[in-house]
């Protein structure tokens, strides 16, 4: 995954700021936001750090397309670091950041006809202290639910993806999506039902929760 964000996109007579070290933590990004809206250069490093993974994610869970889902990712940093400066702190930065992500994602979906995924690529991951049988159930449900993920519509997919791998709150993803709160929670409860029905189809062990 590329890390040339800002190459040859910032003007060189920007002067920074001292650089400031960061504490791990929730209140963290804002201060590093606001490093970022002073031209501190070792902040959007930081800042790219923290968040560039997850947005690669849910970038690539939208359009299915690894090289694609990194040019937005490139992309989506270069606007935090022009609009570092007009974020209101309303939400949290992660929130704003996926907001960003979700916008230009779905711009280069509107280019497109078709919109197959491939979210094969985010192999499950098992956790070392699982013994071997153990370890191979849960890759095996874990590509069983990425296969039901596959089949849901794009605004039940997008929600499933915040709520439970980004770990958004209902209001979250509803600031993300651009919908109603009340909305959200529909779409989460049509989503889970759908996914169950799915899961058990496929041969799934139990309901999906």
């Amino acid at each position: 995954m590329q890390t040339g964000y800002l190459q040859g996109r910032l003007d060189p007579v920007v002067v920074p700021r001292p650089a400031r070290d960061f504490a791990v933590g929730g209140d963290c990004d804002r201060a590093i936001l606001e490093s970022i809206a002073a031209g501190d250069r070792r902040a959007m490093e930081v800042l790219y750090a923290r968040h560039s993974m997850r947005v690669y994610r849910f970038v690539l869970r939208l359009i299915g397309d690894a090289a694609k889902a990194e040019d937005v990712v490139s992309e989506v940093f270069f606007e935090v670091w022009r609009q570092a400066g007009c974020f209101a702190g309303h939400s949290q930065v992660s929130t704003w950041i996926l907001a960003i992500a979700r916008y230009k994602a779905y711009s280069i979906l509107r280019q497109r006809q078709d919109e197959a995924l491939d979210d094969d690529v985010a192999d499950a991951i098992a956790d070392e202290s699982d013994d071997p049988q153990t370890a191979l159930e849960k890759k095996d449900t874990g590509a069983l639910l990425r296969m039901c993920l596959r089949q849901l519509s794009p605004q039940h997919r997008e929600i499933i993806d915040l709520v439970y791998y980004h770990e958004k709150s209902v209001d979250e993803a509803a600031e993300i999506v651009g919908v109603p709160p009340n909305t959200v929670k529909t779409r989460m409860f049509y989503a889970r039902k759908r996914i169950s029905e799915l899961f058990m189809q496929a041969g799934g062990q139990q309901t999906w929760q």
